[in-house]
């Protein structure tokens, strides 16, 4: 899809900041569906939200911000609707969307997007030509994007990176997350069936 004089109010209406601000668990099923769009260089990137994980503030071992506030895990106590990056394993960039409100510490991590918009500078960023892996894992996506930690504490539909909703439906399920040592038995994963 050539992107070049496409608008964000052709692909849907922006996500209301207030939204961000409900319960994390609620939050995770909401972006299910909905359109994560990054600008880049005139042209628009992005897709379908498919795959989520909520992070919540209390009783949760495997949230970043379990043990308190760190300069690491800072944006996660922000207000709801800034974007929270960290590097995984010193390799990959994850990218979450902080709920709730400030100092509560709780996000929703995007673990993968069904690729919509600027597919070929995708593949080039990731240096692939299968659309089927292209942003099928919190990594993966990153890369695709052009994600870094450069983006951390952006505000979502104040920066470059923007949520939008397009109407579309979204059955999911629930179930544990993956990737995690600790509270592996909470059903916080979301996934578009």
């Amino acid at each position: 899809m050539a992107n070049k004089n496409l608008s964000l109010n052709e692909i849907g209406k922006l996500i209301p900041s207030e939204k961000f601000q409900e319960n994390t668990k609620d939050v995770a099923q909401f972006l299910l569906g909905k359109l994560l769009i990054v600008y880049n260089k005139d042209s628009i990137l992005g897709g379908r939200i498919s795959e989520t994980e909520a992070y919540l503030s209390e009783n949760d071992k495997a949230s970043h911000s379990f043990l308190g506030k760190t300069q690491r895990n800072a944006a996660m106590f922000a207000n709801g609707g800034t974007i929270y990056v960290y590097r995984s394993y010193g390799v990959h960039y994850c990218m979450n969307i902080v709920s709730e409100t400030e100092n509560i510490g709780a996000a929703v991590l995007i673990r993968s997007i069904i690729p919509l918009f600027g597919i070929e500078t995708m593949m080039y960023n990731r240096n692939t030509n299968n659309l089927k892996n292209l942003c099928n894992g919190p990594g993966k996506l990153t890369q695709a994007l052009g994600i870094t930690i450069q983006d951390n504490f952006k505000i979502i539909n104040q920066s470059n990176i923007f949520l939008l909703d397009d109407n579309y439906k979204a059955e999911f399920v629930a179930t544990k997350r993956i990737g995690i040592s600790k509270s592996v038995d909470l059903p916080l994963r979301f996934i578009i069936i």
